[in-house]
């Protein structure tokens, strides 16, 4: 006789026909956020290589304005369709071949991974890449310093209202004239920047190439208690146009 219980369809738990179909719903909604986890990094990896991009603050070269830890935004349509980078604008680039001589090699999967997080804003930029306020563009004359020690800009004095506190405009002297197509770019936190000044003995003497610049600086995104847009300054205000050879300025 066999005593061994038998096992019905009555035995099993109430919901046991519905257990392979939770567990398939489980596998696809695992599978679809996923999915829309890999199409959100895509589609913020192509906002960020055409539109805008985070910029994480590496240094205090920038501060008062911008501070470390700060997640700025830059603008890449700024300099798009025939636009400029103007004097005063706080501008993200790529030093390669001016700031930087010599890049390093990296490993391409570490390289790529390490250029995806800083282009979603999760990491620190790449040692290449810097942010700076435009003091000269092509043609200008920048000089440091006149009687009062403020920079002057084709003769005209510049009062830099956003440098750090108790900073001197530069301690550095220099007069220099801006190849067309290069900046002239400084740290408002001047006696801990190094920025053009520290590579006029340099190939290039410290000028940025205008295609070198990846954008302009226009939102704190990042913390929130400093939500904000980068704002303009009128310090330039009063420095007059490059004359343009052959008469006329431009």
């Amino acid at each position: 006789m066999d005593t061994e219980a038998k096992h019905t369809e009555r035995d099993l738990p109430p919901d046991a026909e519905r257990q392979p179909e939770r567990r398939s719903r489980f596998a696809l909604s695992w599978r679809t956020a996923g999915l829309l986890g890999l199409a959100w990094a895509v589609g913020m990896l192509l906002v960020s290589h055409f539109l805008i991009q985070p910029f994480q603050i590496p240094s205090g070269s920038m501060e008062p304005t911008l501070q470390v830890g700060d997640r700025v935004v830059v603008n890449k349509l700024a300099y798009r369709f025939g636009a400029r980078p103007a004097r005063g604008d706080v501008v993200v680039f790529d030093g390669s071949g001016s700031f930087v001589r010599t890049v390093p090699e990296e490993n391409p999967v570490t390289g790529f991974l390490r250029g995806a997080a800083a282009a979603l804003g999760l990491a620190e930029p790449a040692d290449t890449d810097f942010v700076k306020r435009v003091v000269g563009v092509g043609g200008d004359r920048v000089r440091c310093c006149d009687e009062e020690g403020r920079i002057e800009v084709n003769g005209a004095p510049v009062e830099e209202e956003y440098l750090y506190p108790g900073d001197a405009p530069s301690r550095v002297p220099f007069d220099v004239v801006v190849p067309e197509g290069t900046l002239w770019v400084m740290g408002d936190h001047r006696s801990q920047s190094r920025d053009s000044r520290d590579h006029l003995g340099a190939p290039g003497g410290g000028m940025v190439p205008v295609d070198r610049v990846i954008g302009r600086a226009d939102w704190i995104g990042w913390p929130v208690r400093r939500w904000s847009g980068v704002d303009a300054t009128g310090a330039f205000g009063a420095v007059p146009d490059v004359p343009v050879p052959g008469g006329g300025h431009g």
